[in-house]
């Protein structure tokens, strides 16, 4: 199908060409983008999409969401998800191994991209398993789970203890030049806690979990990097001291990339109020200062990018007590006007703002996508930055209603997402 999009404020977040805020048009043909201001000759559109008063740029890449499938179809099953990602724009979506059973087979792999892709929505880029059911002691066979589709291997949340396994599933990784996916947080530590060691969770009575956890988990992995030589991205940053350690491996010269939940960016400890679990994460919302230094590394580039760390769970599961609570907040439509809300707040201009859930991560993946460029792939989201809509149970489409933002306003919303040249997604 031919689309053209016209009269759009086109963000192209290309390295190698300005943004023109202008009024400009954009053509689609084939599942790439054929032109743009221009069409290419002989070009006929099927359909034109007028992007009038709104804004055009690349689908959003989302490092973080959890889909539920296999096993957990009780919170949330594929196509429910993949229809909240086209109404949030995202475009692409890399998906943790913590599913049941664990995505640490190839014929596991090659399923769920199968179940994506005939779904026809976004495009999915699975995590392996670090090791067999992420126990934490028998590697994956790295090598046949990459060749099945795998972008990266991770333990998800699940703990790897044992630090001897972690040196040797790095020097795996290294040897063929793998990225490792790690949260950095020392089990140890972490043990029994559920919300952020200070003076919060003191008051409310709740086990704490401390900054050192993060930053003892971080600096292991820092070492090692050093010995081994692995590129290793570490998930969900969520403490100031943690970032600190980042940006001194980052100026060392080390292969280490980073990436904040878009929830840490607006949350803290102190959202907690009387026990609500709708704040309860992994991991856990920390001091104000700790939410400030999160952004403060997303401005100095330490931090690489923005994920919804979108976790969708059945509406009986926030209906504990907070610390019997699951944790996790749904995320994929929030991640654009969150992001939004961040810059506003932040000074940061639309072009870097939107480079945070598009460009960079598709970078870190090594992916085309993120930019928008004749013959490169037709993965566009176009939204109307003006619109308020509402967060209901209504009008999320996630399965996974559990969210901090319920009955608050957002401003931002998704008009039209288009992946591989069609329109997945239409409001």
């Amino acid at each position: 199908m031919n689309i053209a999009i016209t009269n759009a404020k086109l963000f192209t977040l290309a390295a190698d060409e300005s943004d023109l805020h202008g009024t400009r048009n954009i053509f689609l043909s084939n599942g790439l983008i054929a032109g743009i201001d221009e069409p290419p000759q002989e070009f006929v559109a099927d359909k034109v999409i007028d992007a009038a008063g709104k804004i055009v740029c690349p689908g959003f890449v989302d490092l973080a969401a959890r889909l539920r499938e296999p096993g957990a179809e009780h919170k949330a099953h594929l196509e429910s998800e993949l229809l909240a990602a086209a109404a949030g724009g995202v475009t692409s979506i890399v998906c943790p191994p913590d599913t049941d059973p664990v995505l640490d087979e190839p014929s596991l792999v090659d399923m769920l991209k199968r179940r994506a892709s005939a779904n026809k929505q976004a495009q999915v880029y699975p995590l392996g398993a670090l090791t067999r059911n992420l126990g934490g002691k028998e590697l994956c066979e790295l090598v046949e789970l990459t060749q099945a589709g795998c972008v990266g291997f991770s333990q998800a949340n699940a703990p790897l203890f044992d630090t001897a396994v972690l040196r040797r599933s790095m020097q795996y990784a290294a040897t063929f030049g793998y990225t490792v996916w790690l949260r950095a947080e020392d089990s140890h530590l972490a043990a029994g806690g559920v919300a952020h060691e200070g003076e919060m969770a003191t008051r409310l009575g709740l086990g704490g979990i401390p900054v050192a956890a993060e930053t003892l988990s971080i600096s292991k992995i820092i070492i090692l990097m050093r010995e081994t030589g692995a590129k290793i991205h570490i998930e969900r940053l969520s403490s100031g001291a943690g970032v600190a350690l980042v940006r001194q491996a980052k100026a060392e010269g080390l292969p280490l990339t980073a990436d904040v939940g878009v929830h840490h960016l607006h949350l803290s400890d102190r959202d907690i109020g009387y026990f609500d679990p709708q704040y309860r994460f992994t991991p856990p919302l920390r001091d104000p200062r700790d939410r400030d230094a999160l952004s403060a590394g997303l401005l100095d580039g330490t931090i690489d990018a923005i994920c919804s760390d979108h976790t969708p769970v059945d509406a009986d599961e926030k209906l504990l007590p907070f610390a019997e609570a699951t944790p996790g907040a749904t995320g994929l439509e929030l991640l654009l006007p969150l992001t939004l809300k961040w810059a506003s707040q932040s000074g940061v201009s639309l072009t870097r703002a939107l480079s945070l859930i598009s460009a960079k991560p598709a970078r870190l993946l090594g992916l085309q996508h993120g930019v928008l460029k004749a013959n490169l792939p037709a993965d566009i989201t176009i939204f109307d930055p003006q619109a308020f809509w509402a967060v209901t149970a209504k009008t999320l489409r996630s399965q996974g209603h559990n969210s901090p933002y319920l009955g608050r306003e957002m401003q931002g919303k998704v008009t039209h997402t288009i992946v591989a040249g069609r329109v997945i997604y239409a409001a």
